[in-house]
């Protein structure tokens, strides 16, 4: 079974910043694309950023400049680095993964954590 757990939320006021981490395990041969994504209530689920395997990151066009995702490849980790946090950046955020997980085959399923809350005080 796949296993993704996400660190790192908590209140904060705004302006300040947060890391969020999101550590995959079990069994699984490699992860393909990591991804945040978050929740606000009453709104739809929306994509922060993703980072593939080769570093290659991509971001949502209100949440580039601020924040910085990365991973560790070795430790099958990711982190949202974020910055000049707003009250509108208030949601749970939930970490994805894209995991192939044999050898031999190619396909890969998405892995969703039970996420983290992050909230933002004015």
């Amino acid at each position: 079974q796949v296993q993704l757990v996400e660190s790192g939320g908590g209140l904060v006021q705004a302006g300040g910043s947060l890391r969020l981490s999101c550590a995959a395990s079990g069994s699984f041969f490699s992860i393909n694309v990591m991804g945040w994504y978050r929740q606000a209530p009453g709104k739809q689920r929306e994509l922060v950023a993703t980072v593939a395997s080769d570093g290659s990151t991509d971001y949502a066009a209100a949440e580039k400049g601020r924040f910085t995702i990365s991973r560790d490849n070795a430790k099958n980790t990711a982190f949202l680095q974020m910055s000049s946090l707003k009250p509108e950046d208030t949601a749970v955020y939930l970490c994805s993964a894209d995991i192939r997980r044999y050898a031999t085959s190619i396909t890969t399923l998405r892995f969703w954590g039970q996420g983290t809350q992050v909230t933002v005080s004015s």
